[in-house]
């Protein structure tokens, strides 16, 4: 199987929607994750396009920007998504009522913190939904971890994850959003990362 995903990434890896078509035909119960943070339309758009009822998977950990969740209403209903939104067992509101506002990340709390707003939520996702096929929007740009990794790689578990648009720069996606007249919006924010090229954590465990 290893050497089929080297094979995939090498004539696949820089055409996501070709990996994409590929990918949807390896499983029966794929999923996309998003954060709606700036360019998301571009695999929202590329994965719906080809699968409209695939369930969009959100851990919306309740600390976006008001422009963030409009930004998703507004997506969700231009792209007719299958949303499915993951929350923390706790509110916002309860967490803070009890801890304050959430830690930096110097603060040994914050570890804790990521775990209940982001991690906790998407493994719930994953034992709830079972999915065989996870495509996601991670781009080499964002981080040096992300730079190393693979369009196409299989988790521990088996899951097939797939990052179709790991090779592209943020002018190819403008381009794309352009091309086909999508939204997009930068007032984003993750209080789980906090720094623009800073891993939540979330990708290095699956």
């Amino acid at each position: 199987m290893i050497e089929t995903l080297d094979i995939i990434n090498r004539d696949l890896g820089q055409d996501p929607e070709a990996l994409i078509r590929w990918a949807l035909d390896q499983g029966s119960q794929p999923i996309c994750t998003t954060n709606f943070r700036p360019f998301e339309a571009v695999i929202l758009h590329m994965v719906a396009s080809q699968r409209p009822d695939i369930p969009v998977v959100w851990m919306d950990h309740g600390y976006n920007t008001e422009a963030t969740y409009r930004f998703a209403d507004a997506l969700v209903r231009r792209l007719d998504l299958n949303l499915i939104s993951f929350l923390p067992i706790r509110t916002r509101a309860h967490r803070e009522a009890l801890e304050g506002p959430f830690p930096g990340i110097d603060d040994p709390r914050h570890e804790v913190f990521t775990q209940e707003v982001k991690i906790e939520p998407f493994e719930r996702a994953l034992a709830q939904m079972a999915p065989d096929v996870w495509f996601t929007a991670l781009r080499a740009e964002d981080t040096p971890q992300r730079s190393r990794m693979a369009p196409v790689s299989r988790n521990a578990d088996g899951l097939l994850k797939v990052a179709p648009l790991l090779h592209w720069t943020a002018k190819e996606l403008h381009a794309y959003l352009q091309r086909h007249d999508l939204p997009n919006e930068f007032d984003y924010f993750d209080p789980t990362k906090v720094e623009a090229k800073r891993e939540c954590g979330l990708h290095l465990q699956h």
